[in-house]
């Protein structure tokens, strides 16, 4: 894999971009590896989260746009470039984006994909496609909406303009702003207390949660309850509760 390198730690697994002379560019080759590597993970029930960085510089600095400058609308239609980056959005396995530098087109929408950003004091987010004389192609126009609200995707979108980590986290698409050198730790003390806790029911919140951005507010709530009336069924909901009235942590197992 030339264009990311692999750390696991007990069910944590880091995956850091690796194009450091384009700042990390999201190219075909390295959504592959990304798949590539990714979905066996997600079938591993011992891989509780995944941490998704770049470098200090970047995050990532967008799509590569040496590699589709010279396609014809045609042949984009017809490959249905990007489509395939919806198959990193659907992975079960919480992500965790942990965002140094710059985080720019692709790069903020991969970290959009994510569940957690995790971003640094100096990382800086924005979708200046605008300035390629194109939009967002990878769910930035949708999922920045859906983060930020109406008004400050249209000024981010339609000005190209960026903004940074503090202003990133009070429009919502930052979860939480931490010193630089802080990011990866955080980001891994955030991805271990997921890890930890019993893989149905992080599954069933993370669904949960996303379903609030595509339904009603009472079609949500009684998603929501049936939900979590089949954990139930589950041996970590009854570990989980038996803990708690026994003042003892528990021993989660995933079933």
């Amino acid at each position: 894999m030339d264009n990311l390198k692999l750390e696991r730690a007990g069910g944590v697994v880091t995956v850091r971009l690796h194009r450091p002379h384009v700042l990390n560019a999201l190219n075909t080759e390295l959504l592959g590896e990304l798949l590539h590597v990714l979905r066996p993970l997600d079938a591993d029930d011992a891989v509780g989260c995944v941490v998704v960085t770049g470098s200090e510089r970047a995050f990532a600095a967008g799509a590569d746009i040496r590699e589709m400058a010279g396609k014809s609308a045609v042949e984009m239609a017809r490959e249905d470039y990007f489509s395939a980056w919806e198959d990193f959005a659907d992975l079960r396995t919480p992500r965790i984006a942990a965002v140094n530098g710059v985080a720019l087109g692709g790069g903020c929408e991969l970290a959009m994909m994510c569940d957690l950003v995790i971003a640094g004091e100096s990382a800086v987010f924005g979708q200046p496609e605008i300035k390629l004389g194109v939009i967002p192609g990878i769910g930035g126009t949708q999922r920045l909406t859906r983060l930020v609200g109406r008004a400050k995707a249209m000024d981010l979108v339609l000005t190209g303009r960026t903004m940074d980590a503090l202003e990133a986290e009070r429009a919502g698409l930052v979860s939480r702003v931490v010193p630089d050198d802080r990011v990866l730790p955080e980001a891994w003390e955030a991805a271990a207390a997921v890890a930890s806790y019993g893989g149905a029911a992080v599954r069933a919140a993370r669904e949960c949660v996303d379903r609030a951005l595509e339904t009603g507010l009472r079609d949500g709530i009684r998603y929501e309850r049936r939900v979590f009336h089949a954990l139930f069924a589950t041996e970590d909901q009854k570990e989980g509760m038996a803990a708690f009235l026994e003042k003892r942590p528990p021993r989660f197992t995933g079933r």
